[in-house]
């Protein structure tokens, strides 16, 4: 298995939602071509809004993983 090593981390822990959502789409266009952000929310609402936004204006979501109340998401600028 593939460990993916991120670029920045976006630790929005405790934010209410919508804010993890509106943060990470503010964040990642200051990413370079192929650089990860890693995102760590535990909104539980933002499990339906941060892949789907991501995917929407164009990133990859790498992978979203559950850890607790912690949702964990790796995205990638193609």
């Amino acid at each position: 298995m593939e460990t993916i090593i991120p670029n920045y981390r976006l630790d929005l822990q405790g934010e209410p939602c919508p804010y993890p959502a509106i943060r990470t789409l503010e964040v990642l266009p200051e990413l370079k071509r192929g650089e990860i952000l890693e995102v760590l929310s535990d909104c539980p609402q933002s499990i339906n809004n941060i892949p789907v936004d991501a995917k929407n204006h164009g990133y990859e979501m790498l992978k979203v993983e559950q850890l607790g109340p912690t949702i964990r998401y790796l995205i990638k600028k193609p």
